[in-house]
């Protein structure tokens, strides 16, 4: 396979193409029909002129008879944990009470940065007073919750060994030389830490000091977070298989093959469980339901569509999280569609054409999306009605200079958090924005210093951030 860089340092987000995939055409800005059609608004770069291949072939509109209406929020709450990347099983937390100043606390180090051969792929998870995080080569570390201070570490690589028969037939030495990269956390209720990796592992350590209780191989990477609950550990392979584990022991349970997809974005989806229905998205586009028990089906549906002008959209993956919010689904996938799904009968109650890698936020009455363009979009939960869109990577301002600059190298931004009436996104920039979440004004802006493209979190009265350097971020 080969790599499709998104830009410089969109490490966490690098598309994972086939070489038979052959990415030549460019295309630019248009409405396009979600389900078809011709499009009578496409457009070609003129002599010498260069159009993004990364740009977007649809285009969506905030509801003019909503300009102004306003929306129910529910109140903010203080968080005392954040066990999962999404906070919860449902990967759904409504509104957080934290990070009123808006100002950074303080930055700690913890270990291999992203780069050319490593990622970072973990958002943080935590408890009251720890946050536990992982580097770019499997390294987990527990950090204390107010100081940044290092409790412990434990490097969770395998052991390097000899030169070993490999490859195709066996017949091509092929050396262990540890080669892999990311995954990500999840913090149990049995204060276990457990940990899915690219070196082809999910383990469990104890939370309180690092040691390392059991070790379960996979057949393929993985890199994303799993999910704990109800004694059983979930998580996505890079090879599209749901796989489970008993929590405890590590015995691994039922598995669930999706469709197999050559090309992938880098960072993986983790998987959302409410009550006894497990939730997952793979690289596929297929977002599937499934018995959290046994592994039955429930239902299947496809987050996927095919552009004539972005090559692209041939990506189908959903690399965000399913979000489970009272009785829905949402999810989006990179090919171009953001859907509200009934979680008992598998039914879409809409969609739009919204082109994402990030997870939505569901509060009260609104749902919030940051597509791949940089547009943060505020959308009614219950009939997929726009509210707001403000565009983050709005270039109106910029010299040809920096327009072009921006095109080659665009910016990225993270899946938002709720916190305080303001909608908080990060981004591969280094900068942090607050929206009005009513309005999406923007509010306040923050330097972080290094490219950021991990969700947030907040425990107690911080915001916890990861970047690509491998530094945890404290927001107060």
């Amino acid at each position: 396979m080969s790599r499709l860089m998104i830009s410089k340092r969109s490490v966490a987000l690098v598309a994972l193409m086939s070489a038979s995939m052959a990415v030549t055409g460019c295309s630019t800005v248009s409405k396009l029909n979600p389900f078809g059609g011709k499009d009578k608004n496409k457009s070609t770069a003129s002599q010498g002129q260069r159009i993004s291949i990364i740009a977007f072939d649809q285009k969506v509109e905030a509801n003019e008879g909503l300009k102004g209406a306003d929306f129910y929020l529910p109140e903010p709450a203080v968080q005392a944990e954040w066990r999962l990347p999404g906070g919860n099983g449902e990967q759904s937390v409504e509104h957080v009470d934290a990070g009123k100043d808006f100002q950074i606390a303080w930055k700690r180090g913890f270990g291999k940065k992203s780069g050319r051969k490593f990622h970072v792929t973990a958002p943080p998870v935590a408890s009251g007073e720890r946050i536990y995080v992982m580097d770019g080569i499997a390294e987990v570390s527990a950090i204390d919750a107010k100081t940044g201070s290092v409790l412990w570490s434990k490097d969770l690589r395998p052991a390097a060994g000899p030169t070993r028969k490999g490859g195709f037939l066996g017949l091509i030495p092929q050396k262990n030389d540890r080669s892999g990269f990311g995954g990500g956390v999840a913090l149990g209720p049995d204060n276990k830490l457990y940990v899915a990796s690219g070196f082809r592992f999910v383990a469990q350590i104890d939370a309180t000091n690092g040691n390392l209780n059991w070790t379960q191989p996979a057949s393929t990477p993985i890199h994303g977070a799993p999910t704990v609950v109800d004694g059983r550990v979930f998580v996505v392979s890079t090879d599209n298989e749901l796989l489970t584990f008993n929590a405890e022991t590590g015995a691994p349970g039922w598995t669930y093959q999706a469709l197999s997809e050559p090309a992938r974005i880098l960072g993986a989806s983790t998987p959302a469980v409410s009550g006894d229905t497990v939730v997952a998205g793979f690289a596929s586009g297929e977002l599937v339901a499934l018995r959290a028990a046994n592994g039955n089906d429930l239902w299947n549906e496809a987050l996927s569509r095919a552009s004539r002008t972005n090559a692209l959209s041939e990506i189908r993956d959903i690399p965000g999280r399913p979000v489970i919010y009272k009785g829905d689904v949402f999810a989006v996938s990179h090919s171009g569609v953001f859907a509200a799904t009934d979680l008992r009968t598998g039914q879409a109650r809409w969609t739009l054409p919204v082109t994402a890698i990030t997870t939505p936020w569901a509060a009260g009455d609104v749902v919030y999306v940051v597509d791949k363009a940089g547009q943060v979009i505020c959308v009614s939960r219950e009939n997929g009605s726009i509210y707001w869109i403000q565009d983050l990577n709005n270039t109106e301002a910029l010299s040809k200079k920096q327009k072009k600059k921006r095109a080659k190298h665009p910016i990225l931004w993270s899946t938002p958090i709720l916190a305080n009436g303001r909608l908080i996104t990060v981004s591969s920039a280094g900068e942090a924005v607050a929206l009005n979440a009513k309005t999406g004004a923007k509010e306040k802006t923050l330097k972080i210093g290094s490219s950021v493209l991990l969700n947030p979190i907040a425990v107690g009265n911080m915001i916890y951030l990861v970047t690509d350097d491998a530094e945890l971020v404290a927001i107060r």
